[in-house]
């Protein structure tokens, strides 16, 4: 295999034998419809769209700090073993200018499939695992058939829900999340396309990506959709259109900012509440409020030690946004990540696994929110977006008090639609900086800004 990505996986702990690299669902994807996979510890990868491959490869200084590490790209297969179970297998892409649409998937392999492991018996999910009273005796090609789509009907109601609750389970180690319904929904589409195109095409290029969420035990993601143009400048009308339509009945319009998705951990109950972005694009903006409110919510108090760390970040992003000439980032998202299952002390060392025990519980009093729906202020306004401005300033600097800040990270991902001059096959060159964007950006701070001050009151 070729050296960088030898070196890549020996970083990553990911194991290699000859054979490919076992793909797996990446359970922290609570946004987005490409699928994201996970390829080892500390690496995910998603399928290669051009014009963010471009983007990566020729990101501007000040914007990597804000975005994931870029780490090359790999070639992807949709291969079944003996038993018909199906994979994703990711393999090195030995040239990036080679077509790989009919290349035979083994070529690289030197172990037969039949000796690959099998993800589905690899940390499966309960959504994902054949129903109880399947049918053993059935046809073998119906049966690879069902694994693409084997829910049974409570799972069905649960994946078309907008928010959902899930109990962890706590032994020897903290909370491990198994199973994420909008990331499994992406991971069998995927499958299921690669299976209908697999007597045409073999073989896919995927980019791999930082995992953003690699250092953190019990990884609370937000997943933010930026701007107030979603479209791209290739769009079609019936797309760009779609999209106006979706900006329009959402906060997006206002504020330049609406959810896309969420997973926060609750540790009163010991369960992970989730919400896609059907519910994200219905939300007002007090409804938005209120689910920022709930994201940096444990169930038993409102962690305000993260917001001055987030809004560090925020402005600083802001910052470096205004700097970037040219660039339009349609249909961007900004992630918001924090653990929430924090080491008890900042000082005390723990294993990515962790250990047993829940935070120090705060008294009743400090558990209390008075106003709002979810303790947002009521006075708090509830115009839209061009009411929103300022936000008060950062009351911590980087210096002595950061090193014990939270550990909370701010990035921007998905590139699919972004545009500079330096595109030179683009017809359409903007100029000056992503207004739309920035626009988001300022509302978002501002709404952190006032949560801010009302958990210090």
């Amino acid at each position: 295999m070729c050296p960088a990505l030898e070196a890549l996986m020996q970083a990553d702990g990911t194991p290699y034998s000859g054979k490919g690299v076992m793909l797996e669902p990446f359970v922290h994807q609570v946004g987005g419809h490409s699928c994201v996979l996970r390829f080892g510890e500390q690496t995910i990868c998603k399928p290669l769209i051009p014009r963010e491959h471009q983007f990566y490869r020729n990101l501007p200084p000040e914007m990597r700090k804000f975005t994931p590490q870029y780490n090359g790209v790999v070639s992807v297969s949709f291969e079944e073993d003996e038993e018909g179970n199906l994979c994703l297998i990711a393999y090195p892409l030995h040239s990036e200018s080679v077509d790989y649409e009919n290349k035979d998937p083994s070529a690289d392999c030197q172990e037969p499939k039949s000796r690959m492991l099998k993800w589905s018996n690899k940390k499966q999910s309960p959504l994902l695992q054949e129903n109880e009273n399947y049918s053993k005796d059935r046809a073998r090609n119906s049966r690879k058939e069902d694994k693409i789509m084997s829910y049974n009907r409570e799972e069905v109601q649960q994946q078309q829900a907008e928010v959902l609750y899930f109990s962890l389970e706590k032994g020897n180690v903290v909370p491990q999340i198994k199973h994420n319904p909008w990331s499994l929904k992406c991971h069998q589409q995927q499958l299921q396309r690669m299976k209908e195109n697999a007597k045409h095409r073999n073989q896919y290029k995927f980019i791999l990506l930082e995992n953003l969420t690699f250092c953190y035990s019990v990884p609370c993601v937000l997943d933010l959709k930026m701007g107030t143009r979603q479209h791209g400048d290739d769009a079609s009308e019936e797309k760009k259109a779609n999209q106006i339509r979706k900006c329009q009945q959402s906060t997006s319009a206002s504020i330049g900012v609406r959810l896309c998705g969420m997973q926060v951990y609750q540790s009163d109950s010991g369960q992970l509440m989730f919400m896609n972005k059907y519910h994200g694009r219905k939300l007002t903006l007090a409804g938005f409020k209120e689910a920022l409110y709930q994201f940096f919510h444990n169930g038993r108090r409102l962690r305000h030690e993260l917001l001055s760390p987030v809004l560090r970040r925020l402005r600083e992003m802001k910052d470096a946004l205004e700097a970037c000439e040219s660039y339009r980032f349609y249909s961007s998202s900004l992630l918001i990540i924090y653990d929430g299952d924090p080491p008890r002390t900042p000082s005390r060392p723990r294993h990515r696994g962790g250990e047993e025990g829940d935070e120090d519980e705060p008294s009743d009093e400090e558990e209390e929110e008075e106003e709002g729906a979810f303790g947002f202020p009521r006075s708090s306004s509830t115009s839209t977006a061009g009411g929103l401005s300022g936000g008060s300033s950062s009351r911590s600097s980087h210096g002595a008090g950061e090193a014990s800040s939270p550990e909370v990270d701010v990035r921007m991902i998905d590139f699919a639609h972004t545009t500079c001059r330096h595109y030179g096959e683009d017809s359409v060159v903007h100029e000056g900086q992503d207004s739309g964007f920035i626009f988001g950006l300022q509302n978002l701070i501002t709404i952190i800004s006032e949560l801010e001050d009302h958990s210090t009151d």
